[in-house]
């Protein structure tokens, strides 16, 4: 693929950026902000991308993981944003204090993913952490299939055994 035939696929498929990065960002701004850098980094790593695989795949991609390593600077900054109406910004650190009762959720919570079977656990923390499937199954040097399979193993045992901290849609 030439240089410009990149540089047009990558303009062909800007409102698709646009549209998913909204859906990361819930922000114009924020979302044009992501569109940007994600297209200045695809055609800063435009030699990483191999012909005759999905182009769009591999830009939007690019995007989740822009945004996704955003989000860990900030939750690792302790700065959260406020898109309310006034848009101020909040430090995490002195706005709220772990409770007692809070602490022990997370102990307990602990405890119970310490107690799954190394088979299940090691998958499972690889995944909390950020590791994607593939890098998973390279480490564990086992199929991907068998990844998603433990860790989707994992999430129902712990749900079923932590029922109180359970997402309820009601």
């Amino acid at each position: 693929m030439s240089t410009l035939e990149f540089n047009d696929a990558l303009i062909r498929i800007e409102g698709n950026l646009q549209s998913f990065a909204m859906s990361f960002t819930r922000n114009r701004e924020d979302a044009r902000d992501l569109t940007q850098e994600t297209m200045l980094k695809a055609i800063t790593y435009r030699n990483y991308y191999t012909p005759q695989t999905n182009f769009k795949a591999w830009v939007f991609t690019i995007m989740r993981n822009i945004f996704i390593n955003q989000y860990r600077r900030r939750v690792k900054s302790g700065t959260i944003f406020d898109n309310s109406k006034d848009l101020f910004l909040i430090s995490n650190s002195t706005s709220h204090e772990e409770t007692p009762l809070e602490l022990i959720s997370v102990k307990d919570i602990k405890r119970k993913i310490n107690a799954l079977s190394d088979e299940y656990k090691e998958p499972f923390e690889m995944h909390f952490a950020g590791f994607k499937y593939k890098e998973i199954a390279d480490k564990l040097n086992i199929p991907i299939g068998t990844v998603k399979s433990r860790i989707f193993i994992a999430r129902k045992r712990l749900m079923d055994q932590l029922p109180d901290y359970s997402f309820s849609a009601n």
